[in-house]
């Protein structure tokens, strides 16, 4: 089973459906939205020694990896880690686990915001969660190709 199929089987208690990859894909717009959109996120992975990764992310080559201690460090100095303990107790998992899983996907999901290589101008105001619709079902395509 691959990464994505094993994070979302353990996210969806062993089912491995589109639900547990549409939770970890709402915490990820979550804290993307918390962060003030795309670009807020993209500004702070910067100020944080993460701008090569976030960058490749938004363009359009290949995405660059983050581990999740990587972005664990990132969201405790940023304040986003609230976002990702919160989303942690809710679903039932650890969250260092959870850092892990969104480490995976967070660069799929600004890929994803980001289709035509550039960060959308103007703040979080703009981001609806509604902007990630279809991502899990992409991931899980992906998944079992």
């Amino acid at each position: 089973m691959s990464l994505l199929g094993n994070l979302t089987s353990m996210l969806s208690g062993g089912q491995g459906d589109a639900g547990g990859a549409s939770s970890l894909v709402s915490v990820a717009g979550q804290l993307i939205q918390q962060a003030g959109g795309v670009q807020g996120l993209a500004s702070t992975l910067q100020q944080h020694g993460l701008g090569d990764a976030v960058q490749s992310w938004i363009g359009n080559g290949a995405n660059q990896a983050i581990s999740g201690d990587q972005l664990n460090q990132v969201l405790q100095k940023s304040g986003l880690d609230s976002v990702v303990n919160n989303a942690a107790g809710k679903l039932g998992v650890d969250p260092g686990q959870l850092v892990g899983q969104l480490a995976q996907v967070l660069p799929h999901a600004v890929d994803h915001l980001t289709p035509d290589g550039q960060a959308p101008s103007g703040g979080g105001g703009g981001f609806d969660l509604s902007m990630l619709g279809g991502l899990a079902e992409k991931l899980l395509a992906a998944r079992s190709a």
